[in-house]
């Protein structure tokens, strides 16, 4: 079988660009996932998702373990089959979700034992489960199982979660065994203290993994604090190995990472910002829910290609989503996805050609003109 590998082909800067080639498919970076929870991203077909450009989706461990669970996805023939998707998907520990659980969940060295969100059943989970359920799953990128503390956290907090996330990475890689074709990423944490970081890092690099994320962001820190982890984090990390920033985020938090080196990146906002209304544009941010869109004929993006953009009218889409019709967050979900696979593309075009800066300066320009929602 094809081994799991990574082709760093360009750097610009710090940002990069490359190839990480699976038996199911390459994945072309910086690459943005579309998240998938519950084997599906919302509102959308897999075929339509693919159309974007997405090389890869995210599942979540947690929620497909609950519900239908792992062993009936194994039995139907594994998530690839089951939710029509060919190309390669990356599962979550499911640590994240768990943490969020806060009054349902107790944590001890062994794993976390949890009530479930659906009927208050009692569940075990440890790196070994993990491990287990994402191999039944039958996930190309199978994420370590860590512990994510909630910021604000004093340093002890996080220096006791970062600690125990290291000796849970080393048990989730010999849980997963050898496993040709497929991936275990060890997950970097350590919050917003750079020695902290640098001890995580060390300690994941000791064990070696086919790629690394950096974890224990985007969760109520900020921006700024966000960008000033990411200016040492990921030269951390080996640089033959991609480096994948959990859960974000924004268009401009997602350039902003590329720029500090970073290749992978997911999250549920295009999707859920489509089915509320809210939609990202090169422009800026439009919400198609004000009264003003109501007689306007234009497109949202006359230079997007999504059916919502080239098929449809601002003043329809208000409609349908004032209306609640369902194909109001279908065409919106779209759009948003369109457009932050376009990010991706022209991020990989630029560094290429070593030209990130002056497509980074005409993406902020672009997003800073004027009143959007006149353009």
């Amino acid at each position: 079988m094809q081994r799991f590998s990574f082709d760093l082909q360009a750097t610009d800067g710090k940002a990069r660009t490359g190839v990480i080639s699976t038996p199911k498919g390459d994945i072309r970076t910086p690459a943005f996932m579309p998240v998938g929870t519950a084997a599906t991203v919302k509102a959308m077909m897999p075929e339509s998702v693919a159309s974007t450009g997405a090389d890869i989706l995210l599942g979540n461990t947690y929620h497909l373990m609950l519900r239908p669970t792992a062993e009936r996805i194994d039995r139907l023939g594994g998530l690839h089959k089951f939710m029509n998707w060919d190309k390669p998907i990356l599962t979550d520990s499911g640590g994240f979700q768990v943490m969020s659980l806060a009054d349902l969940r107790k944590l001890t060295e062994e794993g976390v034992t949890f009530k479930s969100h659906i009927d208050g059943s009692k569940h075990v989970l440890t790196p070994e489960r993990s491990m287990e359920v994402q191999k039944l799953l039958g996930s190309d990128i199978v994420m370590c199982f860590d512990e994510c503390p909630a910021l604000p956290a004093t340093d002890e907090e996080v220096a006791k979660s970062m600690r125990l996330s290291m000796r849970w990475a080393k048990r989730s890689r010999e849980a997963f065994g050898d496993r040709p074709g497929y991936a275990l990423f060890g997950i970097q944490q350590g919050g917003v203290t750079q020695e902290l970081r640098e001890e995580s890092a060390k300690a994941l690099r000791e064990v070696e993994f086919e790629g690394y994320a950096i974890g224990g962001l985007a969760v109520g820190e900020g921006q700024e604090a966000m960008f000033g982890v990411l200016d040492y984090a990921p030269e951390m990390l080996p640089v033959a190995k991609p480096r994948y920033l959990m859960g974000v985020g924004k268009p401009d938090d997602i350039v902003g990472a590329v720029k500090r080196g970073v290749d992978m990146m997911d999250c549920v906002l295009p999707s859920r910002s489509g089915r509320t209304g809210q939609v990202f544009t090169r422009h800026g941010v439009v919400n198609i829910k004000n009264t003003r869109h109501k007689d306007d004929p234009r497109p949202l993006d006359a230079n997007c290609t999504c059916p919502a953009c080239k098929s449809y009218s601002r003043a329809y889409l208000h409609h349908v989503f004032r209306s609640q019709e369902m194909i109001s967050g279908m065409l919106l979900t779209w759009h948003n996805l369109q457009y932050y696979q376009d990010i991706m593309a022209g991020m990989r075009d630029a560094i290429a050609v070593g030209q990130f800066d002056a497509w980074e300066k005409n993406f902020h320009e672009g997003r800073a003109e004027g009143d959007i929602e006149q353009l």
